[in-house]
């Protein structure tokens, strides 16, 4: 592997796509290629901030001029570009700090584990202006509904300390097989995340895995008829795991209308043929308080069209 040597001092002065980052996060970042024990010999010695030497723990101000030594970086193989389409979703709300989208179901967040992008890279393709643009948090690419990005790294801190400690209220809408009966119950059951001998990644509830709180609250029952029974839930997460919402509902032996992963596959064959081609989980809300403002949100995404039409071919047969 050959070696690319810069020769020269760099000095960068912090813009807000730095701003708030670990100094040692942001040179791994920048000197990509750089083994991280390097960095971090750097850090001890030459790196200096405002002619100021600073440890790994200090985080970049708007402003601040960093100088950084000569280094020698890795020079890889220079790999076919991706292309990426722009892609501007619905907006639900933007300001200087936060821009919240109506995600779309069928469209991953991001690239990576077979898919090479996501709404993060074509949204950023759609703003070559933005300095600062990250994923907040995730849904699943068959989810779809409310998903927050953050336009600077001081909004998405903040915002992470926010779900962190719990002081969002995220909720979401999904359709189940079966007949729920609880107004509204607590479901406290661990998650342990496993990868399938295909190499996919999975969840199961298993003791000792992470601990997982759901508040399921009933919304509308139909009971068995011409149809099977189905109900539509409210599902507040006070904890933020992988699948969490999907598989606390499988394991009680309600599965999600759709669900190709925890789903009954063999009723999901009917239900696509009655027309419900997804699965039937959305993002409906959250609440929080602004990052940087402290001012009370409340951002909330209706039902889509197809899972609306797909409600009221229940209340068709329903009440036929």
């Amino acid at each position: 592997m050959n070696s690319l040597s810069k020769e020269s001092v760099t000095f960068l002065t912090i813009d807000e796509s730095g701003e708030e980052q670990r100094i040692d996060n942001f040179l791994f970042r920048h000197l990509k290629g750089v083994p991280k024990s390097h960095v971090y010999r750097i850090l001890r010695g030459e790196v200096r901030v405002n002619k100021k030497r600073v440890d790994q723990t200090y985080r970049l101000k708007l402003g601040d001029l960093l100088r950084i030594p000569p280094v020698r970086v890795a020079q890889k193989q220079e790999l076919p570009e991706v292309y990426i389409p722009a892609l501007e979703l619905p907006i639900i709300y933007e300001d200087d700090a936060l821009l919240v989208i109506n995600k779309p179901s069928g469209l991953a967040v991001h690239g990576g584990s077979g898919v090479s992008f996501g709404v993060i890279e074509q949204m950023r393709r759609a703003r070559p202006q933005a300095k600062f643009l990250e994923l907040v948090h995730r849904l699943d690419r068959e989810t779809s509904g409310v998903l927050l990005l953050a336009k600077k790294r001081s909004a998405l801190t903040a915002m992470h300390e926010i779900m962190r400690e719990g002081n969002s209220d995220k909720r979401y809408l999904t359709l189940v097989l079966g007949q729920w009966n609880n107004v509204k119950q607590h479901v406290k059951l661990p998650l342990h995340k496993f990868d399938t001998p295909q190499g996919e990644k999975r969840v199961t509830v298993r003791e000792g895995g992470q601990a997982a709180h759901t508040i399921f609250s009933l919304q509308k029952n139909w009971p068995a008829s011409s149809l099977p029974a189905f109900s539509l839930l409210q599902a507040q997460l006070k904890t933020g795991r992988t699948h969490q919402i999907r598989v606390h509902l499988s394991h009680l032996g309600y599965p999600i209308a759709g669900d190709d992963k925890y789903g009954d596959f063999a009723r999901n064959r009917e239900l696509m043929k009655a027309g419900l081609k997804r699965m039937f989980l959305h993002a409906h809300s959250i609440a929080f308080n602004h990052p940087l403002t402290g001012e009370a949100m409340q951002i909330s995404a209706p039902l889509p069209a197809e899972l609306e039409g797909f409600v009221a071919k229940l209340d068709a047969v329903a009440f036929a």
